[in-house]
């Protein structure tokens, strides 16, 4: 099999090609990251408005880890779209 210059640009165009058909979503991304904001804002409003949120330190673990959840959840989709 001889590699020419033209059979190199046609299997580029051809990988190109192929790589455009199988595009991923972005919508988990702009799911998750709706998500996330909503949730962001949704705190810091009921935090301002209540001075003792969230209450207890199980439930400020609760509120923590959720808020890890998200983030990683937005981060994660990110990566899947991107790859």
């Amino acid at each position: 099999m001889s590699l020419t210059l033209s059979t190199i640009l046609a299997a580029a165009e051809h990988a190109a090609e192929a790589a455009e058909e199988h595009e991923k979503s972005e919508t988990p991304f702009f799911v998750a990251g709706a998500i996330l904001v909503i949730f962001a804002v949704a705190l810091s409003v009921f935090g301002f408005k209540r001075p003792d949120f969230p209450g207890n330190q199980s439930a400020a673990r609760g509120v923590m880890a959720l808020s890890i959840a998200l983030v990683a959840a937005a981060a994660f989709s990110i990566v899947y779209v991107s790859a």
